[in-house]
């Protein structure tokens, strides 16, 4: 079984990238697979989650080309041959993995084809609920069967139908879902409305513009015209931010420290964690340098004494993927941090809240439990422990942050989940373990296919 050992560390100067954007990288899957022609994709990210989803673009009939690819993982630039909106019926049903959000777009993008089709995940996959999507599809003409085992669950089985466009009022502020909807929009003879209760990431509102679809957007009210064929494009995915953040937590926690991550999105719907780590007492800044479709910068971060935090409930939906490692911050800072209006963690890869709770308490942490998230006591030394990550893969980095800061040896069981989004996190480890401050240490190989 893959595993984590790590010890505290005493300093952290280093400079480096981070791989692509997971959640850029499956819409530049699906948005190039529909477009009319061929388009580039650079920096796509080759974890186990985006491979899947190009995969399934390919059962779908949109083939692609390696260029690029990072040893031992997969591609990082690819061609991609777009179908004009026109997708081939697949052979076989198409396996998501892990992925929650492959499986949702692919949903949307399936409901108005001609043909029946099957998404399947792995056992985490298959326990998360699906009827977030199932729903509002189904009230756009969808025929959706849920083959799980709990129900509303997957192996999803979707049948050919006739979609019409509809107005849906989100019960639930989630990017998944209304990129779902707005996918199956296209499908449609009309205009169909998204209603969010809150902003969500826009990154599929933003990429449909770099593919020339339009949208209209007022507020939280998104909306898209069926009938568009996206416009083929080439695409660069920006370094994840939220893979970022492990390094800016570990960074912003230890005084004395200077890191500066590359290449970065900064889409001001994925900023959350900068504006909480800044309120905690991190020193930052981060500069923009391309701020065409996606805003791409720098962010330079020197480490202090951090202090704890209210999590606002406005900020929770643009976090999510985060609070697990804000929750080791708040182990490591001063005063008490407050999570709540988070549920939604619940029903991710694992009960993140349960998980990040046990983890803690097992490394001398005080914190408590609620429903909908949990409060930190900071401060406390925190010791090494022998946790499990429970195939969580943002559990599984979280934990080897908290490691740096432990006294003793920390070791995190079953890592290889981390490889669904962020392929070399453990060489990016070993360098930050080792205290290597050389930016060549953080260089992750990739070979040319051109």
């Amino acid at each position: 079984m893959s595993e984590f050992r790590v010890k505290a560390i005493s300093k952290l100067h280093a400079e480096f990238s981070v791989p692509g954007d997971k959640s850029m990288s499956h819409r530049a899957a699906i948005l190039g697979g529909l477009s009319n022609g061929p388009c580039v994709i650079s920096n796509f990210l080759p974890s186990e989650d985006c491979i899947n989803t190009l995969n399934a673009m390919k059962a779908l009939g949109a083939r692609h080309e390696v260029l690029e690819e990072l040893k031992d993982y997969g591609p990082t630039k690819l061609r991609l041959h777009g179908q004009s909106m026109k997708l081939s019926p697949p052979a076989e049903p198409i396996d998501c993995g892990n992925s929650g959000t492959g499986m949702r777009l692919l949903a949307g993008l399936l409901a108005g084809q001609s043909f029946t089709s099957e998404l399947f995940g792995d056992a985490s996959l298959s326990s998360r609920p699906m009827g977030r999507i199932t729903i509002p599809l189904g009230q756009m003409g969808a025929n959706l069967e849920t083959l799980g085992k709990n129900p509303g669950c997957a192996p999803l089985r979707i049948h050919g139908a006739t979609l019409k466009p509809i107005t849906y009022d989100m019960p639930v502020a989630s990017a998944q879902v209304k990129s779902a909807v707005l996918l199956a929009g296209l499908f449609t003879e009309g205009k169909t409305t998204v209603i969010q209760p809150a902003e969500t990431r826009d990154h599929t509102e933003r990429m449909l513009a770099s593919f020339q679809v339009s949208t209209r957007t007022e507020g939280n009210v998104i909306s898209v015209h069926g009938g568009q064929i996206p416009e083929s494009c080439d695409f660069e995915v920006p370094g994840d931010i939220s893979s970022a953040a492990f390094w800016l937590v570990a960074a912003a926690a230890l005084p004395g420290s200077r890191l500066l991550i590359k290449n970065v999105g900064l889409n001001p719907t994925r900023t959350a964690i900068l504006k909480v780590l800044s309120r905690m007492g991190a020193h930052m800044i981060d500069i923009v340098h391309n701020n065409h479709g996606e805003p791409i910068g720098n962010i330079e971060i020197h480490g202090a004494e951090l202090t704890g935090t209210t999590i606002l409930p406005e900020e929770v939906p643009n976090l999510i993927d985060e609070i697990p490692v804000i929750a080791v911050a708040a182990a490591l800072a001063k005063g008490r941090t407050v999570i709540r209006n988070a549920r939604e963690l619940r029903v991710k890869e694992t009960d993140r809240i349960t998980t990040v709770v046990d983890n803690l308490r097992a490394m001398g942490a005080d914190i408590t439990e609620f429903d909908d998230g949990m409060e930190i006591q900071g401060g406390l030394p925190l010791h090494g422990a022998d946790l499990d990550s429970y195939g969580d893969h943002r559990i599984a980095m979280a934990f080897a942050i908290a490691g740096l800061f432990a006294a003793g040896e920390t070791i995190i069981r079953n890592t290889a989940c981390v490889n669904t989004s962020y392929p070399g996190f453990s060489h990016h480890l070993s360098a930050i373990r080792h205290e290597r401050s050389d930016p060549a240490d953080f260089i992750l190989p990739t070979l040319s296919k051109e």
